[in-house]
């Protein structure tokens, strides 16, 4: 008997080691995933050549604004970095009703970076099904959030008024800087300098474009990786203790998704990491639908914690920032709140997850029409009606 027990011991020692290696494996190749969004971002910037605020210039109205907005992000993988970077200008003078489309735009074009990663399992069509799904549900979300509340905006400027009695009710508190808070930049720094000072060798732009490219490269990579590692690990226990956090109830999602990305800083790298879960089945998507909601919430610290550390206008760099929170809080309360929007974006997710499945192009087609073919014919009809 004592020696079953001891062979027994054994056993479990080796299946705990075992199963505490894999995790390293499969941290080892969420850093990848980070520093690899993180790569694309910055060959953008290099690619642009430090110009990136001129992209927010031809903001004349708001619905150019909200496709400024979208394009920016989109190109530059980062929600956080727009609104920081919108946050600057409304410091430095741009009028905040002005502003409050763009940071509509860049709720939806932040949601193409989760969409790229959802490509990762495109060889397998159920996985690839699942995992687009996932990804285009905050797609429609935030689409949805913007029908909504655009109108209701440039009617009755609902959101300026909410934002300038929050800012009022907090400006003058201490100020604190963005820097001290980003503890993921810090981490990916030496991995993301390193390929831009690589990059840099072929100059610039063509240096940018490489290192888009490379990042690209490296989310197919570790999203391949990842998921098989999920498929061991995601039984047992550990499935227990990921649906008690996220499962649960829509309530733990929606808190989980924003702790998260409060955290780390990044919706795009909160809502990229439910991809391999919803590819793998360990996930439905009714159950990652609240966690990314929480994520939307969870992006609007750096837009306000950048406000505080501006100089010029910092009450309207405040508010701008309460603007962004509140738009998204209330999106999640009135869209999730309400029985018949609901589960609209779950459904054309669904749908479009199915679609793209039967047809690989289909996905091509919805991430240019989306994100940069729409909004550039947008941006063009609205030029010719001035």
């Amino acid at each position: 008997m004592s020696e079953f027990t001891s062979t027994l011991d054994s056993n479990n020692s080796v299946n705990t080691s075992n199963n505490f290696a894999q995790w390293l494996v499969v941290a080892a190749l969420v850093y990848l995933l980070i520093c690899a969004v993180s790569i694309i971002g910055g060959g953008f910037k290099m690619a642009a050549g430090g110009h990136a605020k001129e992209l927010f210039a031809f903001a004349s109205n708001p619905f150019a604004g909200l496709v400024i907005g979208t394009i920016a992000t989109a190109l530059i993988q980062s929600s956080s970095t727009v609104t920081a970077i919108i946050v600057g200008l409304v410091a430095g003078g741009l009028p905040v009703s002005v502003a409050v489309p763009l940071v509509m735009g860049a709720n939806i074009g932040t949601s193409i970076t989760n969409t790229i990663v959802s490509l990762g399992h495109v060889k397998a069509k159920a996985e690839f099904s699942r995992a687009f799904s996932a990804a285009t549900v905050h797609d429609f979300f935030n689409l949805l959030s913007v029908v909504i509340f655009l109108p209701l905006e440039i009617s009755f400027g609902l959101l300026e008024k909410l934002g300038s009695k929050l800012a009022h009710f907090f400006y003058g508190g201490d100020q604190v800087s963005i820097s001290s808070f980003n503890f993921v930049k810090t981490a990916t720094y030496p991995v993301v300098n390193s390929s831009k000072q690589a990059m840099q060798f072929f100059g610039e732009q063509t240096g940018g474009i490489l290192l888009i490219i490379f990042g690209i490269i490296l989310i197919f990579l570790s999203i391949t990786l990842v998921g098989k590692q999920l498929k061991k690990l995601m039984v047992g226990k550990a499935k227990t203790i990921m649906h008690a956090a996220i499962g649960r109830s829509p309530i733990s999602g929606i808190f989980s998704g924003t702790l998260v990305t409060v955290l780390v800083q990044s919706s795009s790298t909160t809502t990229s990491l439910m991809i391999p879960l919803a590819g793998s089945g360990a996930f439905s998507l009714k159950q990652i639908y609240p966690f990314t909601l929480g994520a939307n919430i969870g992006t609007c610290v750096t837009a306000v914690l950048a406000a505080t550390a501006v100089t010029g206008n910092s009450e309207a760099a405040l508010q701008i920032a309460f603007i962004h929170l509140t738009y998204n809080v209330l999106g999640v309360l009135f869209i999730y709140g309400t029985p018949f929007l609901r589960y609209i974006p779950v459904k054309c997710a669904q749908w479009m997850g199915r679609s793209a499945a039967e047809n690989k192009l289909i996905a091509l087609i919805y991430i240019l029409t989306v994100f940069f073919i729409i909004p550039a014919i947008c941006i063009i009809i609205s030029n010719l009606i001035k």
